[in-house]
């Protein structure tokens, strides 16, 4: 073995401890967050979680991984979503058992479909049932109540995650008009005073709107996880009423 392999494996093994066990202890798969590590540690992260889990979930792929997730898995598992830049790689092509929690995901924007995906396949990926709604937002409100009527009423959702950047209005609109949990998602989208997402924050942290709770500006994972979380619980509960009227 050469000096560099040495160290390489010395880094690797003092920076890489991935948590196998979160999804059957949390109920939450591991992201893994590709833009702050280099493509080595990400693909021995990869690896590993394929050996122990037969899936591995990367989240901000950046370009120079993607095309080694391409010439690594193109074939063997793999899936892109090139608007969230998310890479799924599962060993044996199976996937997440439906758990029966039903999640809507609604945007303010097409801008903002990137962390609005990202939430998505989180809840995808912890067995949820996913109905998004893209381009809503309260420029143009009267594009809103249809497809949120279908998200309450024809799909009985049990949470709906709201992604919205400038002035981040609409997670208050939503959560005022329906009664389940909303979970508001700032993105970083905007520009001048309150931009990259900071108006948005705070325009959903204060809101007046009960029922909404808010993560940080552009956590798509957390939303996802929090929804998801919330949404299977729902579903056990209904799952339990259906075997006590039996």
């Amino acid at each position: 073995m050469s000096v560099h392999e040495s160290s390489s494996r010395l880094h690797q093994a003092a920076t890489v401890r991935p948590d196998f066990d979160r999804a059957s202890r949390k109920g939450v798969p591991e992201v893994i967050l590709a833009s702050t590590k280099s493509a080595e540690q990400c693909l021995a992260i990869v690896e590993a979680f394929l050996v122990r889990t037969s899936r591995a979930i990367l989240s901000r792929v950046p370009e120079a991984l993607e095309s080694e997730l391409k010439v690594r898995y193109e074939g063997k598992g793999l899936e892109w979503y090139p608007v969230s830049r998310i890479a799924i790689i599962r060993a044996d092509g199976q996937r997440p058992a439906a758990l029966g929690g039903r999640v809507g995901v609604i945007t303010a924007g097409t801008s903002d479909q990137p962390r609005a995906e990202e939430a998505a396949l989180v809840c995808q990926e912890m067995g949820c049932t996913v109905y998004p709604v893209y381009d809503v937002g309260v420029a143009g409100i009267h594009r809103l109540f249809g497809p949120l009527d279908e998200l309450i009423k024809i799909h009985k959702v049990d949470v709906v995650i709201v992604a919205a950047g400038m002035d981040g209005a609409l997670p208050s609109v939503v959560s005022g008009l329906v009664d389940v949990p909303v979970i508001g998602l700032p993105t970083s989208v905007g520009y001048g005073m309150g931009g990259e997402g900071q108006a948005a924050l705070m325009a959903m942290l204060q809101t007046c709107s009960p029922g909404l709770a808010v993560v940080n500006i552009d956590n798509g994972v957390g939303a996802g996880a929090m929804a998801g979380i919330i949404a299977n619980r729902c579903a056990l509960a209904r799952a339990g009423a259906s075997e006590g009227q039996e």
